[in-house]
């Protein structure tokens, strides 16, 4: 498949695009079984930080028309099987196509390996990978996947914040251009990741800073929140060195700079 036409000033990717790659790759990763075919229900997909930071508003929206149309699928391939038992011997057993979950978890992530313009998405049968089944993962540009780590298992969904409940903003510039990422869970890394190095806040920045260089945490009792510095050549916040290792309490609006290369304008939401 071609990469989608570039064009300036405009995303290179579509909710559309999106959506196609999330159908195409569960029809990729079914699982046959002697009565019933189980389809993935998870999902990860992965985006250059630029199209990650641009569609970053809107993911909502794609994973509620993505469950939509991942619905509308599995009703049209029970109703294929519908009508193809019809015409086949007595013998042979329709299945019925269905997922492990109760909905269809989508979750996006940043990676800096991904071209600009591509998708990539893995998949599971349900919510928690196990080591014998690592699901199916697909590129849209006709590449081999470039996310090597697999996703430690979720956080159960009645756990999960909700989708419009953002804690906190993080502003930045790295070397895709200004980035806006948003909160919405109570701890993040963030760093350059890399291979075994799963991230929530991907940098395209150089290796001065670190793979995994930070991370911030949320205490949802207090809604108070800390950092702490993981990295080989500094954090300072609000121009102070932190102490590697050592969790510190970090205000409502902070400036966090990684080894003098990345600064992070970090702001609590209401």
């Amino acid at each position: 498949m071609t990469r989608p036409e570039e064009r300036p000033g405009q995303l290179r990717l579509s909710g559309n695009i999106i959506v196609s790659e999330l159908l195409r790759n569960m029809e990729l990763g079914k699982f046959e079984m002697s009565y019933s075919v189980l389809l993935p229900c998870s999902f990860t997909v992965y985006l250059n930080p630029s199209d990650h930071g641009a569609l970053q508003g809107i993911f909502e929206h794609i994973v509620e028309d993505a469950r939509q149309a991942l619905r509308a699928r599995v009703v049209e391939l029970n109703g294929s099987s519908a009508a193809g038992f019809a015409r086949k011997t007595r013998t042979r057993t329709r299945k019925d196509h269905k997922i492990a979950c109760t909905d269809w978890v989508i979750d996006f992530l940043s990676h800096p390996e991904i071209p600009v313009g591509d998708v990539e998405i893995h998949s599971e049968l349900n919510e928690t990978a196990e080591p014998e089944f690592r699901g199916v993962k697909t590129t849209l540009v006709d590449r081999e996947p470039s996310v090597k780590e697999e996703r430690t298992a979720r956080v159960p969904a009645n756990q999960r914040p909700t989708a419009d409940k953002v804690f906190a903003e993080i502003r930045y510039t790295d070397n895709s251009g200004p980035q806006v990422f948003l909160m919405t869970k109570n701890e993040i890394r963030i760093g350059r990741g890399g291979e075994d190095q799963p991230i929530d806040v991907a940098l395209s920045a150089n290796d001065e800073v670190s793979r995994e260089h930070l991370r911030i945490r949320r205490n949802p009792a207090t809604n108070l929140f800390f950092i702490t510095d993981l990295s080989t050549n500094g954090t300072w916040l609000q121009n102070r060195r932190l102490r590697k290792g050592d969790e510190e309490a970090l205000s409502a609006r902070a400036e966090i700079s990684l080894a003098n290369v990345v600064k992070l304008a970090f702001q609590v939401r209401p």
